[in-house]
């Protein structure tokens, strides 16, 4: 493959924070297509090519698949965030970024272009740079309510999220509508699809986890991918970048 894609996790002090640091690399001499799943991520990332400059930029939640052409040479370091980073971390609302980027100043978080020559050394970076902006405390419901979000994977209601973390529902879609622009039913949804794509990734082309029926399943991967479950298995080592990453020994 042209296109390298590696993932290593945080620091378990960083684990409320940050999904993983993750690298992204064209190695060939063509422009290559790849195709961006949502994740349920917020993603910084520092990147340049042949043809162009040093960039640091911020994408917001993804709910659709999003085609890129990757020109030659292109090289991305990226921080995978959760959630509660938008508040505690960034300390701004992303709703505004909801399938939207933002390019951030060249010299964010003393971020620079020679960073972007050694992965480990920029991993190391980032992750004393997120330490120093950890808040001394967050909101418990707010904590409680991610902890349960991330560890069923999306499996759960917002009326079952309501009840454990004693927040209504209303409040709790308020809060994720302004924050993120988006409502906490559909971040579920999104993150339910993540995780079947790894059962997607070893040829099990059935719902494993709770959907409705063969057909909702269907329906729901096609919703979030563009395509139904057959087709992601049959390119799962080529165009689909998150897809891909399962299939790595």
């Amino acid at each position: 493959m042209s296109l390298k894609y590696k993932s290593i996790k945080p620091d378990i002090s960083l684990a409320d924070f940050v999904s993983d640091f993750w690298l992204f690399q064209n190695l060939s001499e063509n422009t290559e297509e790849a195709i961006a799943l949502p994740d349920g991520r917020i993603d910084m990332f520092l990147s340049k090519s042949a043809s162009e400059p040093f960039t640091i930029t911020v994408l917001g939640i993804g709910t659709r698949p999003h085609t890129a052409k990757i020109v030659a040479g292109t090289l991305i370091f990226a921080i995978g965030f959760k959630l509660p980073a938008t508040e505690y971390i960034f300390n701004f609302p992303f709703a505004d970024l909801l399938d939207n980027k933002k390019c951030l100043a060249n010299d964010f978080w003393g971020f620079n272009s020679e960073d972007l020559n050694d992965f480990d050394a920029f991993c190391q970076k980032a992750t004393q740079k997120v330490k120093s902006l950890l808040p001394k405390e967050i909101d418990s419901r707010k904590q409680k309510l991610f902890d349960l979000i991330y560890c069923s994977k999306g499996e759960i209601t917002v009326k079952e999220l309501s009840g454990m973390v004693f927040w209504s529902s209303r409040q709790i879609n308020r809060y994720f509508n302004q924050q993120f622009g988006l409502s906490l039913k559909m971040y579920c949804n999104i993150l339910r699809f993540r995780a079947s794509l790894e059962h997607i990734a070893k040829g099990r082309l059935f719902p494993e986890l709770d959907f409705a029926d063969q057909n909702h399943f269907i329906k729901q991967v096609k919703k979030f991918s563009g395509v139904v479950p057959k087709e992601l298995f049959k390119y799962k080592d080529d165009r689909f970048i998150l897809l891909s990453t399962f299939c790595q020994p």
